[in-house]
């Protein structure tokens, strides 16, 4: 643990575009477009600071006045996208010279200057390093820092950013839904996400469980879809969910289906 600040180091994986999922469907959510302040932190961005540029790339169309703080606990990480930035100021990079995006030390207790309380935190790939019993004290710590009206958005992706979970976390440390979203191009089986849910649910996916109970009826119903596969697999998800969803589940906006998304509220998944 560094001086001062709460949590450990991350592994540090950094990949372009590995965060994609997650960013398009904060640059969507209504807490992002109503919020009077859109200062939103990248909590552990790792060994590049690329994942912070690229969600103010993908925030910006929808709040041009979009803030991004990249935080990490360790110096060397914090000074090395320091460096990024200024290549980025200097138009030598994809991004917008001009991109609103800065970079300093911190862990789960937020430290942001002016004691401003960001309407977004995104910690990915942060909490899989800790204990299932840790989780409730992060979340506290890093829900306790939010606006208001702010979420904490807190997940798990693959290296690559095809199978990808989080669990938008409310203030007051309330969880409130489980998003799963998936790469549908080569997807072989939806169970796969099984191998990336948060730290809250990873070690629950056992019989009993409620997220056990939901990841195998997605399984059996991809598999009765099947005949539907020759019309694509976006046509055989879609499929998969209209028939759990008729079976009174709540699988979120039918829009986002197409994306390789559904969204559940926290009591169909919380663990028992």
């Amino acid at each position: 643990m560094a001086p001062g600040h709460i949590g450990q180091a991350t592994r540090g994986t950094t990949n372009t575009n590995r965060l994609r999922r997650v960013d398009r469907w904060i640059a969507r959510h209504p807490i992002l477009r109503r919020c009077a302040d859109p200062l939103v932190v990248d909590l552990g961005y790792g060994a590049s600071g690329v994942t912070a540029l690229e969600l103010e790339a993908r925030l910006r169309p929808t709040r041009p006045d979009v803030e991004v703080l990249g935080l990490e606990i360790d110096p060397e990480r914090v000074a090395r996208a320091g460096q990024q930035l200024l290549e980025v100021r200097r138009g030598r990079t994809g991004f917008a010279p001009d991109a609103r995006v800065s970079f300093a030390r911190g862990g789960f207790e937020v430290p942001v200057a002016g004691n401003r309380r960001p309407a977004v935190i995104r910690a990915f790939n942060v909490l899989r390093q800790y204990d299932e019993a840790d989780v409730a004290a992060a979340w506290a710590r890093m829900a306790g820092r939010l606006a208001p009206d702010g979420m904490l958005v807190e997940g798990t992706c693959d290296e690559i950013g095809r199978i990808s979970t989080w669990v938008q976390v409310g203030p007051g440390a309330v969880p409130r839904t489980l998003t799963i979203s998936l790469r549908l191009a080569d997807l072989a089986t939806p169970g796969i996400a099984a191998e990336r849910l948060p730290k809250a649910l990873i070690h629950r996916n056992v019989p009993g469980e409620r997220i056990h109970d939901v990841l195998a009826a997605l399984e059996n119903e991809w598999t009765r879809a099947a005949s539907a596969a020759s019309f694509g697999p976006v046509q055989r998800w879609r499929t998969a969910l209209a028939a759990l969803h008729g079976r009174g589940l709540d699988l979120g906006p039918r829009a986002r289906w197409r994306l390789g998304e559904l969204t559940l509220p926290w009591e169909s998944v919380a663990p028992r």
